[in-house]
């Protein structure tokens, strides 16, 4: 938890000393942040080998400055210098930065020429009319600026699956030491694997529930008890979010997962197929006659009223009822299905990693290939490839390869690309160089406001060209930050279909796009899809376990997603043209 805290402040500290035009410093301060962001150890026990020297050794782009503040903040819980940064300019950095289209140099302005601190005061003044009139705004981003307070506020008190998710197995984990419990489980919306959750159910079996109550709300990080009782208690942690735990009788585990899992609608629906048996359920089993005939696991509730077990991540009442009834469930797809990573970027883009290190990353977690797909030109913030530096990676990769070769190792690296699609449809890297590559990703990095026609001609027209094989994040959607642009999606999938054009299903956990239903929109058109990671970092590539998440949410099975083949059919899909 505290690598995060630190990473959410230096970004914090980047964004006020951008405000002040300082050079060099926002970007040392922006790349610890993603580092921390992305660090698999604790940083307190990093610190805890040799204090400020180890973290300044083992924490890569951290030097002496940063490693004291990092130390301060391990000690004091605050950063002097922060605090220092937020008195200067009494803003709400963090809301006002999640506003599509703001960043610090448009926030400073705002501060200094209409005293705007917080979102609130921004939604006034947009509302007077007075945010139009100020220099590099005008009309149309004063509009623009509204509907992203909009879509803030309709998103607000919800959480990030991404976020959260790894709080909760470190909450877990410290549930785990006491011996009195005998088994856990999260249940809730984070079982099934929602893209963003509002709090956290966690559901245990125990021996003495009062020690395990003690425990739980008296755990560091703790700020708020709601409640505290024998079999249930509630608190609010650190980081915003509330967390429930039950003391479940083990006769009744399985009822109750299966119960607190949801959904709702899903819930209902199988509470009628009981009564359709003669039969009641609810969180503390199967009743027959008022007898108990399952409960204990959640197979046996579902066998005893007629169906298959039912994955936690299909359970949205968007038909698996009927499915399981007819027992024609999909077989959805699991992490082991996964032969390679098709879409990660390297330190020749603005990634963090080396290519080797990525490919090294991917050997240990089982992979057969792996596919670098750095941006190209036209996106300059991340340092585009151009058609020369392209084809000298391709030379980088190939030498890899036959390193590769020459140890009998059957790993491969894919020579790729993210191209950009320009606002007519076309690609910013030539078909001469295209063709080169083994496959090319093509996705819309700019101009996300065109009209519902133009965004989709823009893109249908980038699937026609023959190198072009998957098409990135497809609905541009950034989750609590930028809803999607506007296309008509099913022009797109039958175009997907017609050109033998991959969808991706882009496991960063602030994007998730497609989402589950257009996954299954997908799916039931026949439209083949990816799953990617689209990691800048070597950890990273740990990221396709949410869009792995996603894609069972969709009913996708193994079948439907390219990235499960072997390299020599994946490549054949490819050359396809």
């Amino acid at each position: 938890m505290l690598n995060q805290e630190l990473a959410k402040i230096f970004y914090e500290i980047a964004d006020f000393l951008e405000m002040d035009d300082i050079p060099f410093k926002p970007n040392a301060y922006r790349k610890v942040a993603f580092v921390l962001e992305n660090f698999q150890e604790d940083i307190e026990d990093v610190y805890l080998r040799k204090g400020v020297e180890s973290l300044n050794s083992d924490i890569p782009g951290v030097g002496e400055s940063i490693a004291k503040k990092i130390e301060e903040y391990i000690k004091t819980g605050k950063i002097r210098y922060f605090e220092q940064l937020k008195k200067k300019t009494p803003i709400d950095m963090e809301k006002l930065n999640a506003i599509e289209g703001l960043g610090p140099k448009k926030i400073k302005t705002l501060y200094q020429k209409l005293g705007i601190k917080n979102v609130n005061d921004l939604e006034r003044e947009i509302k007077a009319g007075r945010v139009s009139s100020l220099f590099g705004f005008g009309q149309k981003t004063e509009a623009n600026l509204l509907e992203g307070i909009l879509f803030l506020q309709k998103t607000g008190g919800r959480f990030l699956l991404g976020d959260i998710l790894p709080k909760v197995k470190e909450i877990i984990k410290q549930l785990k030491k006491l011996q009195e419990i005998e088994k856990i489980d999260v249940a809730g919306s984070i079982r099934r694997g929602k893209e963003t959750v509002r709090d956290v159910d966690l559901l245990v079996i125990a021996k003495k529930p009062d020690k395990v109550m003690d425990f739980f709300v008296s755990m560091p990080g703790v700020i708020k008890v709601w409640s505290k009782g024998k079999t249930k208690s509630s608190i609010r942690i650190k980081d915003g979010f509330d967390v429930d735990l039950r003391v479940v009788a083990k006769k009744s585990y399985g009822s109750a997962l299966q119960y607190f899992t949801g959904s709702k609608e899903h819930n209902i629906a199988t509470r009628r197929i009981a009564i359709s048996c003669g039969l009641k359920l609810n969180e503390y089993g199967v009743f027959k006659q008022g007898k108990a005939i399952a409960g204990s696991d959640e197979t046996s509730v579902y066998r005893a009223l007629q169906m298959p077990y039912i994955e936690p991540e299909l359970r949205e009442n968007r038909g698996e009822i009927k499915a399981a009834l007819k027992d024609k469930l999909p077989k959805i797809i699991n992490q082991q299905d996964i032969k390679g990573d098709i879409h990660c970027h390297s330190d020749w883009n603005g990634g963090q990693s080396t290519i080797i290190e990525l490919a090294q990353s991917a050997i240990k977690m089982g992979y057969q290939y792996l596919g670098i797909t750095d941006h190209t030109y036209f996106l300059r913030i991340e340092k585009g490839l151009d058609e020369k530096k392209l084809i000298a990676q391709m030379e980088e990769i190939d030498k890899l390869n036959r390193v590769f070769q020459s140890k009998n190792t059957n790993f491969r690296i894919l020579k790729g690309a993210e191209t950009n699609i320009l606002d007519d449809g076309s690609i910013d890297i030539s078909d001469e160089v295209l063709a080169k590559l083994d496959y090319a990703v093509a996705g819309v990095h700019s101009n996300h406001k065109m009209e519902k026609e133009d965004m989709t001609e823009r893109i249908l027209k980038a699937m026609q060209n023959p190198y072009i094989k998957i098409i990135s994040h497809p609905t541009g959607r950034i989750l609590q930050e930028r809803d999607e642009y506007k296309i008509d999606l099913d022009k797109i999938l039958k175009a997907a279909k017609d050109y033998n054009v991959a969808l991706e299903i882009n496991s960063s956990p602030r994007r998730l796009d497609l989402n589950d239903e257009n996954i299954k929109k997908a799916k039931s058109v026949g439209v083949k899809m990816v799953i990617s990671s689209d990691a800048h970092h070597k950890t990273m590539l740990n990221y396709i376990n949410f869009g792995i998440i996603q894609a069972r949410r969709g009913w996708a099975e193994k079948s439907d997603i390219l990235n499960t083949l072997p390299v020599k059919d994946l490549l054949k899909f490819f050359k396809n043209i």
